[in-house]
């Protein structure tokens, strides 16, 4: 049944229909079913979408909720930078809608003027949002990784970012020449000692801002299907309390870094400091819930990109 809207409400409304159709591809009879109207005014409301100009590339008009949960969300966790878009009630991709907010975010800081260092950690998001950049001219830039780019078989890693990033954008990249794990600490340490892995870290400890993605725990997670854990290695280490990941940093429900073997083995650099740094998480999805909420809540992040459905459940309580 078709809704009277005032006029604010309507362009919410166009808006995200307009987001639906254009960026989650979804057609109208699926759009009509989604918002719980027919599918005339859906096509209506896609149809004032264009012609109001919120659909450019991306779309062009902040929807009120999604303005209210990133206030509520900037308030209740102390965050410099919160982005919420648009849920796709139907739709099964976890990448659709934050990548192309990501891409919106990262392009932001690298059309500054004045030199900035960049860093950047790894995962299918952050690659689904690197891959929708423009190219970009910004020879003053530094890009760092904070993660290796190499498999724990010695392969290049798929969803390392850097080289996917150096194909946009026209800056200065240091990759991180390690894997994400390695056998012991003492590995580590000795690998951290090279004067390339070393000048690659103090590069990431100057970053002005960071982009991560954020694992979550499970013989499902990325740790896992990438190959860096066992399952046993897994199933131990959420035992013990663990809640999520950041660049393989394994943190619990409280959102504090674990004192833990895992951890002592990460070859990444750490999460450059928060006081000093925007560190911007982009996640969604159900299986991510408490992996967000406690990056927001132990401040390993202090920045998010997510969407309606996580701030939502962020905001229960």
């Amino acid at each position: 049944m078709a809704r009277k809207l005032d006029s604010q409400g309507r362009l919410d409304d166009a808006a995200r229909a307009g987001w639906l159709y254009y960026v989650a591809g979804r057609t109208q009879d699926e759009i009509a079913i989604a918002m719980g109207i027919s599918r005339q005014s859906a096509q209506r409301l896609v149809s004032l979408a264009v012609a109001e100009r919120l659909i450019k590339v991306r779309l062009d008009h902040p929807i009120a909720a999604c303005l209210e949960y990133a206030a509520a969300l900037r308030q209740k966790f102390k965050l410099r930078h919160v982005e919420v878009v648009p849920s796709d009630p139907n739709g099964t991709s976890s990448t659709v809608g934050i990548a192309e907010a990501g891409a919106a975010e990262i392009e932001r800081w690298l059309k500054r003027s004045d030199p900035i260092v960049l860093a950047i950690g790894t995962g299918r998001t952050l690659k689904a949002a690197v891959d929708q950049l423009p190219a970009i001219e910004c020879p003053q830039h530094r890009v760092v990784s904070l993660t290796g780019n190499i498999g724990p078989d010695g392969s290049a890693a798929y969803y390392n970012v850097i080289f996917s990033m150096a194909d946009a954008v026209k800056a200065r990249h240091y990759p991180m020449p390690l894997p994400v794990l390695v056998s012991s600490a003492a590995e580590r340490e000795l690998l951290h000692a090279q004067a390339l892995v070393r000048s690659t870290l103090d590069i990431s400890a100057q970053a002005d801002v960071t982009f991560v993605g954020i694992g979550e725990m499970g013989i499902e997670a990325p740790l896992c299907l990438d190959g860096f854990l066992e399952k046993d290695e897994m199933l131990a280490l959420m035992k013990r309390g663990a809640a999520g990941e950041i660049c393989g940093w394994v943190f619990d429900g409280q959102g504090k870094l674990m004192s833990d073997d895992v951890n002592d083995r990460v070859a990444s650099a750490p999460l450059p400091p928060r006081e000093a740094s925007s560190v911007i998480g982009i996640a969604k999805g159900k299986r991510k819930f408490e992996a967000i909420k406690a990056a927001v809540t132990g401040h390993q992040i202090n920045g998010l990109i997510t969407d309606e459905a996580v701030a939502e459940f962020l905001l229960r309580d």
